[in-house]
């Protein structure tokens, strides 16, 4: 599932593999482009926002600058293969777009809001995140002032509103919660040093980023990574209570009984 470091991830892996590539072909499965050939355009860099992949380019004459942009949600996800090489990360039926370049080929897999903008336009598309965990525009101040312009909002929900700030799955959300000691359907006005919070969150990723295995207990061994996340019945590794799990909004939350005072029996 992707989040921030994963995405962040991604766009390292396609920089490496494509940028100041000449594209030799592209495919696009997607309605709105399927028209479209970048053949002879050069990938200049390949940015993320979020869970969001910005890949930008030049065109093949005239200077142009372009964008092409996807939105990973939760089960899309780009793949860079030598040329030759079987693409066998997902489903053909699953491909979106592909490109072609002399010493790789970029996969893109369920992709979503596939777009292509001029580079100067990317404000359309993601101009409406709030600060970007693992960006150069973090601040921590913007998001806690995003958070609280919605006071009775539940934290769990509001972390992961990317117009609040960018970056925050589901794993993410119920780890830090639990690190923290917030019950995940608090209201965001009673939730204790919001500042705290978002500086955790921001911790979590760059600390899992540049590596595929996420773990925010320290240990990258397989079942010792996550603390509530995923551990459904399962004791809490600080308590022993049996951690618990339930529908918060669109999406599940895990959270400790004991650990996470507020919750209800």
């Amino acid at each position: 599932m992707p989040e921030g470091d994963t995405v962040w991830n991604t766009a390292r892996v396609l920089e490496r593999a494509l940028a100041g590539a000449r594209l030799t072909g592209s495919d696009f499965r997607v309605p709105q482009l399927a028209t479209t050939d970048l053949t002879g355009w050069v990938v200049r860099e390949c940015a993320s926002r979020g869970k969001h992949l910005l890949l930008r380019l030049d065109g093949p004459a005239d200077g142009s600058r372009w964008t092409l942009h996807s939105h990973l949600r939760m089960d899309g996800t780009w793949r860079a293969y030598a040329p030759g090489e079987r693409w066998t990360a997902r489903p053909a039926h699953l491909i979106r777009v592909v490109l072609r370049a002399p010493t790789a080929t970029a996969v893109g897999y369920h992709l979503h809001e596939v777009a292509l903008v001029p580079t100067d336009e990317e404000a359309r598309l993601v101009g409406h995140l709030g600060p970007d965990l693992l960006g150069e525009d973090w601040d921590p101040a913007e998001a806690i002032r995003r958070l609280s312009a919605h006071p009775d909002a539940a934290i769990g929900p509001a972390l992961l509103d990317q117009r609040n700030l960018a970056g925050v799955g589901n794993l993410y959300k119920c780890e830090v919660l639990f690190l923290r000691g917030i019950d995940p359907r608090t209201p965001v006005r009673d939730v204790p040093d919001l500042g705290c919070l978002v500086t955790l969150a921001q911790e979590l990723l760059a600390a899992n980023r540049g590596r595929w295995t996420q773990s925010t207990t320290g240990s990258l061994r397989r079942g010792q990574t996550s603390h509530v996340y995923g551990r459904r019945a399962q004791p809490c590794r600080r308590c022993g209570t049996a951690i618990r799990k339930e529908e918060q909004g669109e999406r599940v939350t895990y959270w400790c009984p004991t650990c996470q005072p507020g919750t209800t029996t």
